[in-house]
């Protein structure tokens, strides 16, 4: 799927900044695409401040969120309800060169599938948002990644979601 040109102001500016929820109401979305994987519907939402998923019971925001406690878990996992969830996250220092091709490769990525969406925020293509759900072997996953031009820095997010 192609990328979405965003009409929004790109608002994260440093990776540090993100915050990581579960527990978040729908925030407004600059773009949103919905799958079905895994026998479930899959809510992929790019906002003005990164992402939310929304599948089975969960309500995953990674987002610069006023208030919040900043910095995402390298690690988190949940077993409730019947669902075990588990999520990691990463932040890569880039170099300019190393960023931009990775940025190409993201856009690639997101553009391959049609279980994706990436959207690109105005005044660099490399400065974007993208979410690509998959379930290989049934079991439901996604992949973010977030993307800081000015910093040279990538996140990325892996998330897997399975009825127990």
């Amino acid at each position: 799927m192609d990328a979405v040109v965003l009409r929004a102001p790109y608002l994260d500016t440093d990776a540090a900044q993100l915050c990581f929820s579960l527990d978040l109401p729908e925030r407004p979305a600059l773009a949103e695409r919905l799958v079905e994987l895994a026998g479930l519907d899959v809510r992929l939402r790019l906002l003005g401040a990164s992402h939310q998923v929304f599948a089975g019971p969960v309500r995953e925001t990674v987002a610069c969120l006023p208030g919040a406690r900043r910095g995402l878990p390298a690690a988190h996992r949940l077993h409730a309800d019947g669902w075990s969830y588990d999520f990691g996250a990463e932040t890569r220092q880039l170099t300019p060169g190393d960023f931009a091709a990775q940025a190409a490769r993201i856009r690639e990525t997101a553009a391959r599938t049609d279980t994706g969406l990436c959207g690109i925020f105005p005044g660099s293509p490399d400065a974007l948002t993208a979410v690509v759900a998959e379930a290989p072997g049934g079991v439901l996953g996604w992949r973010t990644w977030h993307t800081y031009p000015q910093s040279c820095q990538i996140v990325s997010t892996y998330t897997r979601l399975e009825a127990r």
